[in-house]
């Protein structure tokens, strides 16, 4: 489609990578995985705050089933998977998974 592809670029730090992402668009993603199945960062203190400034600037942020706003925290340094970014490219990220889930 002429497109550029996507470049991966991490900084270590949360806050800033969400940043680079709200600056320059895509996506910022911590999924579970089998080191961690719950996820690797904290929901009240890491995730919920930049849910916050990512829905605010019109973006999508979810743990990939649901919203991470909507979360009842069942403990105060509870860990979730954590997909935050444009609404075109989180809905891409999801389907890849579902798609990939599926087999």
């Amino acid at each position: 489609d002429g497109s550029s592809p996507y470049g991966g670029r991490y900084i270590g730090s949360m806050v800033a990578d969400v940043h680079r992402t709200l600056v320059y668009g895509g996506i910022f993603l911590y999924p579970a995985n089998s080191k961690s199945p719950k996820g690797k960062l904290r929901l009240l203190y890491e995730c919920n705050p930049m849910a916050f400034v990512i829905e605010k600037a019109g973006g999508i942020a979810t743990t990939g089933h649901q919203s991470i706003l909507d979360i009842v925290p069942e403990d105060i340094h509870q860990r979730v998977p954590v997909v935050l970014g444009s609404p075109d490219d989180v809905k891409e990220y999801l389907e890849i998974v579902k798609k990939h889930a599926a087999k």
